[in-house]
């Protein structure tokens, strides 16, 4: 018990005792009984009422010990194409990021939307809602919602193959779209390349990160600049049949590839 609730108690003790030397009359053997009898159910009483108080304090804590943790746990998406599906983990350390997703998942947002940029060996692009109903010759990349997202850029999440990240516009406080996406195919890099690459950027890659760029591949000279909020778990296969569809106009796949629906699966 804390020491705030034993001193609580005390103080109760101690408000009883007062009370009892005021009602209690000298040389008076019925009320020198009584007020023993009384004051032993009183103290029962204020000793009853303090546990009481103190375990549903304890009871609230544990609560909120419990939120907290299954706060902590990541939440997974299965985002169902027609070219196959993915399991996407979104990532904690962006929680502006991944709050919104959620939404838009709940009030089905992505349902039915196209990948309507794709560029092989550098990322495929999807969550345009003008996409739903467009014409094959139709310009997309513009639609959205009436908001934007802060950047939250997380040194230790970076553009490896199967990141999703935040598309956006240009714009100095490199402010996210509200429903756009990318998820990153990208390249495998050689230790040269990624010299080159650090020689230009503010802080050095880390070697975790270099040791992904040369083995799974991605694409780095995208680090801080797009807030990556997520990752594909399971379907980085899926990733390769879309990047290698065929494209016209504005990276379009010519064929459609679109989402048939994006689901919660685990939180």
């Amino acid at each position: 018990m804390e020491n705030g609730e034993w001193r609580i108690i005390f103080l109760h003790f101690g408000i009883a005792n007062n009370f009892r030397h005021k009602i209690c009359i000298k040389g008076n053997v019925f009320n020198s009984i009584f007020c023993n009898y009384f004051m032993r159910k009183l103290a029962i009483c204020i000793l009853s009422m303090s546990i009481l108080a103190f375990n549903a304090s304890l009871s609230a804590q544990n609560k909120s010990e419990e939120a907290k943790k299954t706060d902590k746990k990541e939440v997974i998406v299965l985002m169902r194409t027609t070219a196959g599906d993915m399991k996407i983990k979104l990532f904690n350390e962006t929680p502006l990021h991944r709050d919104n997703f959620v939404k838009l998942v709940k009030e089905h947002y992505y349902d039915g939307l196209l990948f309507h940029r794709v560029i092989k060996n550098f990322m495929i692009q999807g969550g345009d809602p003008d996409s739903r109903n467009a014409q094959p010759n139709a310009m997309l990349g513009s639609g959205g919602p009436n908001y934007t997202i802060p950047a939250e850029f997380v040194s230790s999440l970076y553009h490896v193959k199967g990141a999703l990240a935040a598309a956006r516009t240009m714009n100095p406080q490199k402010a996210s779209s509200g429903s756009q996406f990318y998820i990153v195919d990208g390249n495998k890099y050689t230790d040269e390349q990624l010299n080159a690459m650090d020689a230009r950027r503010a802080t050095p890659m880390t070697k975790e990160q270099r040791d992904a760029y040369k083995t799974v591949g991605g694409t780095p000279f995208l680090d801080g600049e797009y807030t990556v909020y997520g990752q594909v778990i399971e379907g980085l296969d899926v990733i390769d049949k879309i990047a290698s569809v065929t494209t016209g106009s504005q990276d379009r796949p010519v064929e459609d590839v679109r989402i048939i629906s994006v689901e919660i699966v685990e939180k």
